[in-house]
């Protein structure tokens, strides 16, 4: 793990970054099966994924894609967008996470927590009401965990098919104000 008193800048993401950001993920599918969780993201490098690289490429051009810096590193990413079609269109204005991952050597240097609370300040100064974010929550819900640990409350349940299995998933909010 790194020095967690480095300090953290947080700036806007374009599409010369979507390397960067495909990079974060790839070390977090690698970090996860290291320990034997691929129910999440799978076993393969992310960055082979043409619908993935696309997304991260939508979300740069709209404006929605936040990088926590460290000098020239990017440690993390915070992408913020329209929720996919798979969750329940929210009944007030909102900011919906539609990525949030950090750099797996800085782990416990509360990057995320971070990223999260930026993300707070973009809602807040658009006027929603609330925050909300999707994640997986198969195995034993660590990520759902970690969320409800950053103040936010598990809402609506959902799966998502994949092949002949399917993908568990938690939405998540967090109300603002």
């Amino acid at each position: 793990m790194g020095d967690s008193t480095e300090w953290t800048d947080i700036r806007r993401g374009g599409a010369d970054d979507v390397d960067a950001v495909m990079a974060l993920l790839d070390g977090a599918v690698q970090w996860l099966t290291a320990r034997g969780r691929t129910g999440q993201w799978g076993s393969e490098p992310l960055s082979g994924s043409r619908r993935l690289t696309t997304l991260i490429s939508e979300i740069a051009a709209d404006g929605g894609l936040h990088l926590a810096v460290r000098g020239e590193t990017i440690v993390g990413a915070l992408g913020v967008g329209q929720p996919p079609a798979y969750v329940s269109p929210a009944s007030e204005p909102e900011l919906y996470i539609v990525l949030l991952v950090t750099d797996r050597d800085h782990r416990g240097e509360g990057l995320g927590r971070r990223l999260l609370a930026y993300a707070r300040r973009l809602a807040v100064a658009s006027g929603a009401g609330v925050m909300r974010v999707d994640c997986y929550a198969g195995d034993d819900r660590a990520l759902v965990g970690y969320y409800e640990r950053q103040g936010f409350t598990a809402t609506q349940r959902f799966t998502v098919p994949q092949g002949d299995q399917t993908w568990p998933g938690q939405v998540l909010e967090q109300r603002l104000g």
